[in-house]
């Protein structure tokens, strides 16, 4: 019995801008990545909200596959995969839209038609999302659709499901992203060949890229990054260029250094206790002891705090998150350590112990809160 599918598929506009007039599809490009109805001009919204009804009633319509086929690229790719017959399978599908009026009423009249067919369709509309603001681009593929494929998609992997990515529709900048993303969560990329009707079909690669090896090799300099910490083009001049983005003489990780620092981080912080990466914190001779028998879950805890705490030490008053809770102790002097910061607020709710030495802030323990 084959695999249940998860389908995923970039999803653009394309499905209003065909076979219509030049002055509405003039129309539609200019108003392409508002983010509400709203924000369009009354009279422009008025005319494109027509063209929105009238092409949905006419997808509700239509029962020629070769039709819809002709209109929608996202349904060509899809319809192509199941042989001309999207009927004969009942799988899930996720529409991956941009974060605008537009994209998502394209990707819901898409799913009309799925759902039709009998599939499960869920429009994604990926925050921040949009074509014409880089910034917001890098940010909704970084931060959002990537942390999306490594959690969700590796669910349905696990659960038996076949992932499939349908690059046929949306906008070249999304699709070359979600090709190489393909290459690492999807189990098969299709697309339909420009001018033909042939579906070109491209299976994972069968290699591993070893995300923990590759961090593990640069991970101060990933790890500052993390950190909000400023990591200057000297000091990434040996690491991969695909891995970081350097602007104004700061670096920054790129998406593919996201890709590889989101698979792995989890792994390499729980593995062990890390070293610090600012000289302005150092590890007590009796600290290591106190972080005996804790398990990786704890580890990530304790090397995340770190991380927050080397930036607290860098940055003065200004940075302490919640999480972290700097602060002196209450009553003074405590078997040496005169400060304390949160080191998980969970479970037991343990407190990192220290004093300033030297012009170095020393992590003398990790205990119990005192209160």
């Amino acid at each position: 019995m084959p695999k249940p599918c998860l389908i995923v598929s970039t999803c653009g506009t394309s499905l209003l801008t065909n076979n219509v007039g030049s002055d509405l599809r003039n129309m539609l490009t200019d108003y392409a990545n508002q983010s509400r109805a709203e924000d369009v001009p009354p009279e422009q919204r008025q005319c494109i909200q027509q063209h929105l009804d009238a092409r949905r009633e006419e997808f509700a319509r239509e029962t020629d596959l070769k039709r819809l086929m002709d209109l929608s690229a996202e349904l060509n790719g899809v319809i192509r995969f199941y042989g001309g017959n999207p009927g004969v399978a009942r799988d899930q599908h996720v529409l991956l839209a941009t974060d605008t009026w537009l994209g998502e009423a394209t990707a819901r009249i898409v799913a009309d038609v799925l759902e039709r067919h009998g599939h499960l369709v869920e429009v994604k509309r990926v925050r921040d999302l949009r074509t014409d603001d880089p910034a917001s681009f890098r940010w909704a593929m970084s931060d959002e659709l990537m942390p999306w494929c490594a959690e969700t998609l590796k669910g349905y992997r696990d659960a038996g499901h076949r992932v499939v990515f349908n690059r046929t529709g949306g906008f070249t900048s999304v699709q070359g992203f979600m090709q190489a993303l393909g290459m690492i969560y999807a189990d098969e990329s299709v697309y339909v060949f420009e001018r033909t009707e042939q579906l070109l079909r491209l299976p994972r690669l069968p290699v591993q890229l070893d995300s923990e090896d590759i961090l593990r090799r640069h991970l101060a300099v990933f790890r500052r990054i993390a950190a909000g910490l400023p990591v200057r083009e000297a000091e990434v001049a040996d690491v991969p260029e695909s891995l970081v983005n350097v602007d104004s003489g700061q670096a920054t990780r790129s998406l593919w250094g996201e890709l590889i620092w989101r698979e792995a981080y989890r792994a390499v912080y729980g593995a062990g206790l890390l070293e610090p990466i600012t000289p302005k914190l150092v590890f007590g001779p009796r600290f290591q002891q106190t972080l005996t028998g804790l398990g990786p879950d704890r580890l990530r805890h304790i090397n995340e705090r770190l991380d927050q705490l080397a930036r607290r030490l860098e940055e003065g008053e200004t940075y302490n998150p919640r999480s972290l809770d700097f602060k002196p102790l209450q009553g003074g002097e405590h078997k040496g350590s005169t400060h304390e910061c949160d080191a998980w607020a969970d479970q037991d709710a343990k407190r990192l112990f220290g004093h300033f030495e030297d012009g170095r802030y020393v992590i003398d323990r990790l205990d119990k809160g005192l209160h």
